[in-house]
């Protein structure tokens, strides 16, 4: 996508002739991408690298237009043969989705409702039909396997003053069964996106495993006395809880809950005993900020994390934290990288950690020296929603602006595609070209937007502009395949299309970012008037 300059003001003319610059017309036959392409395309998410590096399983979301409904299931890939084609793994027509090797490779655990309710089932050496491992009486929200093959890390929500997980589940059965409709709250949150708060907590659990595989046992509670969400709401997920390489000891992330919760940031990492004998420690308790996202090290002296300076900003920047345990030393292991690192993780000699960041416009994959704390991008354009690093590469998720997600490999300097889960669905489909620009915004800083193109697009021919604005307030128009806010819906409707990464907007440094803060108003109006 090549780059070009745009003067401070720009116009709707200026806009639509600019697009005049270069662009063959689509052929007759293509047709334009539509709002049901979006809903009807498959999602890939979730890639799970077997640990011999042999093989990736991911999730696929499939939409059934028809039954109003999506359904998710688990694919495998063989990297060994070149070319292979994935095949399902588990049953068309049931959810399944969150897979997680055991440490050797021959037990493929995932979460799955095929019984009424979610729960953890397990396929071994990639044959028969799936085993439960959990028949608890609530859904497990998240889980991990401990390095031994012999526990799972739960999260369940459960009401905190219940001793046992059949008292939640009798407790909402009484309320299913109650007459009156009416909730009362006296704190907040009252509801995450389209989601009621009834009382109940995201609480870690672990639970033990028999010689085949089962859960034996009611699960230990190891969250115990932390009255908050593991992992958190609305967006939380398995990343902000591992085990340690002993399987000693579960790392995790929590904000506290009560009356200052909905407008608190005051996230801490904590370590908690994976037998339950003692309460959790808090290992952040100084920094008033946000801690997440704990990653042990492989030889487990060392912790690494995420962390914020500034109490109640949620958009401050993610520096990453190193932790000695024994010591309780800590340091920073990249101060001069001026970007918001997402969740980690490491590689085998310990020496290296890996991240994706917002970084103009794109959301590539990073490595970061743990000594040095230089800092390398590895995947450029586009998207990597996820990762998982092997020994003989990293496998990941990307898409971008014309593109759904699939797979790559990333190995010796070798970028190679894996997947094309849409081939079929795209065959006949034509996207909007896309072009970037910068101008010079409030204070004469460099803003960035981005025009796409009308599909079929002829110069010389006028369209209409749709001039789409981003949310967060601090969020970036990325390179990615949105399915709320995807342009390509409005280029393919006849459209073209602006957008601005005003200030505030991420992936241009921290000072850009906190340039909005008290300035909701005045500077990101101005950018876009000027971009416009």
């Amino acid at each position: 996508m090549p780059i070009r300059q745009r003067p401070p003001f720009a116009t709707t003319f200026a806009v639509l002739v600019a697009l005049a610059a270069a662009a063959p017309v689509a052929p007759a036959a293509t047709r334009p991408f539509s709002a049901k392409d979006l809903v009807t395309l498959s999602r890939l998410s979730e890639p799970r690298l077997r640990p011999d590096g042999g093989a990736v399983v991911f999730t696929l979301r499939e939409t059934d237009l028809e039954g109003n409904r999506a359904v998710r299931s688990l694919w495998q890939l063989d990297l060994a043969h070149p070319g292979a084609e994935p095949q399902r793994l588990t049953a068309a027509g049931s959810n399944a989705w969150s897979a997680h090797w055991s440490a050797d490779g021959r037990a493929l655990y995932f979460l799955s409702n095929r019984s009424g309710s979610a729960q953890v089932w397990r396929i071994t050496d990639g044959l028969g039909e799936a085993q439960p491992v959990t028949r608890l009486p609530v859904d497990v929200n998240a889980f991990r396997v401990a390095p031994s093959g012999r526990q799972l890390a739960l999260s369940l929500d459960v009401f905190l003053d219940c001793t046992d997980l059949a008292c939640t589940r009798d407790r909402l059965a009484a309320r299913a069964a109650s007459k009156a409709s009416a909730m009362r709250f006296d704190e907040l949150f009252v509801r995450h996106w389209d989601t009621w708060s009834d009382g109940r907590r995201s609480q870690l659990f672990v639970a033990d495993l028999d010689g085949d595989g089962a859960a034996r046992g009611e699960p230990r509670l190891v969250s115990r006395g932390v009255a908050g969400d593991v992992p958190s709401k609305p967006f939380g997920d398995d990343s902000e809880f591992s085990f340690s390489p002993d399987g000693a000891t579960l790392y995790f992330d929590a904000r506290r809950g009560g009356r200052e919760e909905a407008w608190s940031t005051n996230f801490d990492v904590y370590a908690a005993a994976t037998d339950g004998s003692t309460p959790p420690r808090n290992l952040t308790a100084d920094n008033p900020a946000w801690d997440a996202y704990p990653l042990p090290s492989p030889d487990g002296k060392r912790l690494y994390y995420l962390a914020m300076r500034r109490p109640q900003h949620e958009a401050d920047r993610f520096a990453i934290m190193e932790l000695d345990l024994a010591s309780g030393r800590r340091r920073e292991v990249d101060p001069d990288w001026d970007r918001s690192a997402g969740p980690l993780k490491v590689s085998a000699d310990g020496h290296t950690l890996y991240t994706t960041a917002d970084d103009l416009g794109e959301h590539p994959l990073f490595a970061v020296d743990v000594a040095s704390g230089r800092v390398r991008r590895l995947a450029a354009q586009g998207n990597v929603s996820a990762f998982e690093v092997g020994a003989d590469g990293i496998v990941f998720a990307r898409d971008a602006w014309t593109a759904p997600s699939d797979l790559y490999r990333l190995a010796r300097g070798r970028e190679t595609r894996l997947t094309q889960v849409n081939a079929a669905r795209l065959r006949d489909v034509a996207f909007g070209e896309v072009e970037t620009f910068q101008f010079a915004g409030w204070n004469g800083d460099a803003v960035h937007g981005y025009v796409v193109k009308p599909v079929g697009f002829e110069p010389g021919k006028r369209y209409p502009v749709a001039f789409l604005i981003h949310g967060g307030p601090q969020g970036s128009w990325l390179n990615d395949f949105h399915y709320r806010w995807n342009p390509q819906t409005y280029a393919g409707a006849g459209f073209a299309v602006v957008v601005v990464d005003f200030h505030g907007s991420t992936g241009y440094g921290q000072a850009f970012v906190d340039a909005i803060s008290e300035h909701w108003g005045d500077r990101p109006l101005e950018d876009l008037q000027k971009g416009w």
